[in-house]
């Protein structure tokens, strides 16, 4: 990797051990996360701090409201459902916690291991102030439903 390249890494707020790893030197459990990224959820091994502390030059936190409209703007533009443990790249660019301008960024997406279920419930219950945020959920639901329709159809179930 180019030594002109520089790593910033994202991590939920309400599960923020690497984040805390990292800047003390050594590893801090992870004690009751909370966030929407389950599968950022546990703890920190020996083995992956020592990659971070080698290749990572920074680690910032992002809320999950910042995540989910990470999730909803990927969706809106790409048609892509996307984990909320991979939108926190995008999430942290969104909440701007830290000056990119002028910056040439590289995020990755992975993974599309989403309960949407779990993550409509999630919103509705922590984000329903917000009317947008309901109409996604709404919209997520009614491609969920055609999608499995169109597998079962495709499949001559229905």
């Amino acid at each position: 990797m180019s030594p002109n390249i520089k790593v910033i890494a994202a991590e939920p707020e309400g599960a923020d051990d690497a984040h805390r790893s990292f800047y003390s030197g050594e590893i801090v459990p992870s004690t009751n996360p909370k966030t929407i990224c389950d599968g950022l959820l546990t703890s920190l091994s020996e083995r992956t701090f020592a990659i971070i502390k080698q290749n990572v030059n920074e680690i910032v936190t992002v809320s999950d409201e910042f995540t989910i409209k990470a999730m909803k703007m990927i969706w809106e533009r790409m048609k892509i459902i996307i984990e909320p443990s991979s939108a926190v790249t995008l999430g942290l660019i969104l909440e701007k916690k830290i000056d990119l301008n002028g910056q040439k960024i590289g995020i990755i997406i992975s993974g599309g291991n989403v309960d949407l279920n779990k993550l409509i419930s999630k919103l509705i219950s922590d984000l329903s102030q917000e009317e947008e945020i309901i109409d996604w959920s709404v919209k997520l639901q009614k491609s969920s439903r055609k999608n499995r329709f169109e597998e079962l159809k495709n499949k001559g179930l229905v």
